[in-house]
């Protein structure tokens, strides 16, 4: 890639941080003037509950800003819409319309309901199915393993695991999203290594989209950190994790997924381990699930927490970009 391209990609990013800055302050004004708030789980921890009430549905910005950006630049740049692309936008928008559905009714219900799971979970399925069927007329069935350096063709069996890629990591997003900063931060870094990947792979536009993301999302965190000014809601968390799924789909990494995202791996773990252990016994393994709440419970700062598992995520993220190029 010239170097021009570079230059074309650091123009687009910081024209991507910019429209961030400018226009968070104007929607979160507007969310409070229209009352859409967070409202907080009547069993949640006290410490939350000086938050209801603070704007939600901040992922509305990260999601139309950085895919403006992009269609509007694959006119004039090198960077056009081809499949990858079209898959990874489809993906990040399409999982963030049904994390908005369900930011909707939370916040008319003012209550934290939402969708009903069985719903939440079909229509995350129907955007699974929609995406294997697309990507399936442009790409093979192969996965690599990473270490043995192995190629294998799954044939169908690759649908079960893009299903569950899906399905998975966008509620492992949408769990990880319990604190100020910490799904958008990690999600940050989650990412770098899949830049470097599609970089290595010569899928430039994949890279310039990614890298649009990623700067989105550090606009975002500027209202984000503690204390949040603004969450991203389920229209934020559903359209990131549909977006690294697939990320990781369209660059065949998908078992590198796993670990470069472990700490929304183990937040998920949590939950169903700490649930299917209740019903079991009737008793907790953790104080609170997801696993940052129970950090919390032992007597954490949520700034601590979010620190913490920023540095697992590096470390993880380092790991799973070692693996990835070996």
């Amino acid at each position: 890639m010239l170097n021009s391209n570079y230059l074309i990609i650091l123009g687009m990013c910081l024209a991507t941080l910019v429209i961030m800055l400018l226009i968070m302050p104007g929607l979160i004004d507007y969310l409070h003037k229209i009352k859409f708030g967070q409202t907080e789980r009547e069993e949640g921890l006290a410490s939350h509950k000086k938050k209801n009430g603070t704007p939600t549905m901040g992922g509305l910005a990260f999601i139309i800003v950085p895919t403006l950006v992009y269609i509007i630049g694959s006119f004039f740049t090198p960077f056009k819409l081809d499949m990858n692309t079209i898959i990874i936008l489809l993906a990040f928008v399409g999982y963030g319309v049904v994390g908005f559905i369900d930011d909707y009714i939370i916040v008319v219900q003012k209550n934290n309901e939402g969708l009903k799971p069985a719903h939440k979970f079909l229509l995350q399925s129907i955007l699974a199915v929609v995406f294997f069927f697309l990507y399936r007329t442009s790409s093979t069935t192969n996965i690599w393993i990473p270490i043995f350096d192995v190629t294998i063709d799954l044939s169908w069996f690759y649908f079960i695991l893009v299903f569950f890629m899906f399905t998975a990591e966008t509620n492992a997003v949408n769990l990880t999203d319990g604190l100020d900063g910490l799904c958008a931060g990690q999600m940050v870094i989650a990412l770098i290594p899949f830049v470097v990947f599609a970089w290595m792979q010569g899928l430039y536009n994949v890279v310039c989209l990614i890298c649009l993301v990623i700067f989105a999302l550090l606009g975002y965190l500027k209202f984000n950190k503690h204390p949040a000014q603004i969450f991203m809601g389920d229209t934020g968390s559903l359209a990131l994790g549909g977006l690294i799924a697939a990320v990781a789909m369209v660059l065949k990494q998908e078992i590198l997924l796993i670990i470069i995202g472990f700490v929304f791996v183990a937040e998920v773990c949590s939950v169903i381990i700490q649930v299917t252990y209740y019903k079991k016994t009737h008793k907790r393994i953790f104080k609170m699930a997801p696993l940052h709440h129970h950090f919390e419970m032992c007597g954490w700062p949520e700034e601590k927490v979010v620190s913490r598992f920023r540095l697992a995520g590096v470390i993880f993220a380092i790991l799973g970009l070692v693996l990835g190029v070996m």
